[in-house]
């Protein structure tokens, strides 16, 4: 019996001539994976059927077809949502958030079809190698990993006749604008004229952001410990939240990202994003956060914020690391409750207007200077004669000799 290799099926150019590829150059048998993680909203049951039949028609044993949908909304989503995740403190992880998802998936593939081996469309550039790669081995040692897109040597217009000759029905041709990843997350959009850093980016890049309508909104967004419950007072699935605010925020113009960042192979790449539903989500729990997070937790968090992000874009989701990090997140949570109201407005706007909770730890009777202030002022001559009491000394004794 042939060997068994699980492939990260998208049903595009590259996986799929990488099924005949693996086939024709390892003697393999491909099993092709293709999860649904809100790659095209408006896709269907026969839209994913003709991505199954592609792969069979490429010379696949089995095509399966995963929606995690839900899945990646409510596991990988909400964590990323609670440590106010954001890349370089730009990028809210569109395409790193998706990978351990797939990669989970593919293991259990692997080991439901005794494959020894997976494989991805990947290239030597970018990051979804390393988080493919090393999410794998980190769930599965004893599995390999192929990358044919590493190694064939094939340019675009090279796959496009490797599958004219072996009669694989794709979509493609020779010359593409741009390259896009997309969940329910949002969309990732690179080459072309994005690769100038210098040139403003296409218009015709964007879709989620394009605006729709002038008209502004507002909406209130509620969270129950850190996890998005429900929507103008509406309790409903996180998916169907971050699907209702790419809409309502996308028609706004709201989401869009410009950025040089730092990609884990060592190169700097200039990436576009549209993320309206993420961004909006991650200002409003942020917010609730500053109402209800204590000021030293507060602050500690701030910094365990950059580092889990970090790990995730690196491919890390699985490590130690990131697991310890994760506890911690979620003992910041358990009073991050109540509710938060946006405003969007065209173009591309959007704005935190109020917040409330019921375990807020603002105190008006403290914070006002009317009235009604409760705060005992007589106390603070002692406090602040203490607080400075060290740099008082230091300027009494040190500081006075190395001044003129």
């Amino acid at each position: 019996m042939a060997r068994r290799v699980v492939l990260a099926y998208s049903g595009g150019l590259d996986t799929s001539v990488a099924v005949r590829w693996l086939m024709e150059n390892h003697g393999v048998e491909v099993i092709a994976v293709a999860v649904d993680v809100g790659q095209d909203a408006d896709a269907g049951s026969e839209q994913w059927e003709l991505i199954r039949q592609r792969a069979l028609a490429a010379g696949a044993a089995e095509a399966i077809v995963v929606d995690a949908k839900d899945e990646l909304a409510e596991e990988y989503c909400v964590p990323a949502i609670r440590a106010n995740a954001k890349y370089e403190n730009k990028y809210p992880l569109v395409s790193a958030l998706s990978r351990p998802l797939i990669v989970r998936h593919l293991v259990a593939e692997a080991r439901r079809h005794g494959a020894d081996t997976v494989a991805h469309g990947c290239t030597g550039k970018g990051n979804d190698q390393v988080r493919f790669e090393v999410g794998t081995r980190s769930l599965a040692p004893d599995l390999d990993v192929l990358a044919p897109a590493r190694s064939w040597g094939m340019s675009r217009a090279d796959s496009v006749a490797y599958a004219a000759k072996w009669e694989i029905p794709i979509e493609a041709s020779a010359e593409r604008i741009y390259s896009i990843d997309e969940n329910l997350w949002g969309r990732a959009i690179e080459c072309g004229a994005i690769e100038d850093p210098w040139a403003a980016a296409p218009d015709d890049a964007y879709t989620l952001t394009r605006i729709r309508t002038a008209e502004p909104a507002s909406v209130v967004v509620g969270f129950e410990a850190g996890v998005p419950a429900t929507l103008d007072g509406a309790t409903t699935s996180v998916r169907s939240i971050i699907e209702q605010l790419n809409t309502l925020a996308g028609a706004r113009g709201f989401g869009r990202i410009d950025a040089v960042e730092n990609r884990r192979v060592g190169i700097k790449s200039r990436e576009i994003y549209e993320c309206p539903g993420a961004l909006a989500l991650l200002a409003a729990h942020a917010d609730l956060e500053d109402l209800t997070l204590e000021r030293d937790m507060a602050h500690e968090k701030i910094r365990i914020e950059h580092r889990w992000a970090e790990l995730v874009y690196d491919g890390l989701w699985f490590s130690p690391l990131k697991e310890a990090l994760d506890a911690f997140v979620e003992r910041s949570q358990r009073h991050v409750s109540g509710e938060v109201r946006v405003r969007f407005e065209a173009p591309g706007l959007c704005t935190v207007e109020g917040r409330r909770s019921t375990v807020a730890l603002y105190d008006q009777h403290l914070a006002t200077y009317d009235a009604g202030d409760a705060f005992r002022h007589q106390d603070s001559e002692g406090f602040v004669r203490i607080f400075g009491l060290g740099v008082t000394t230091w300027a009494a004794r040190q500081a006075r000799r190395e001044r003129p």
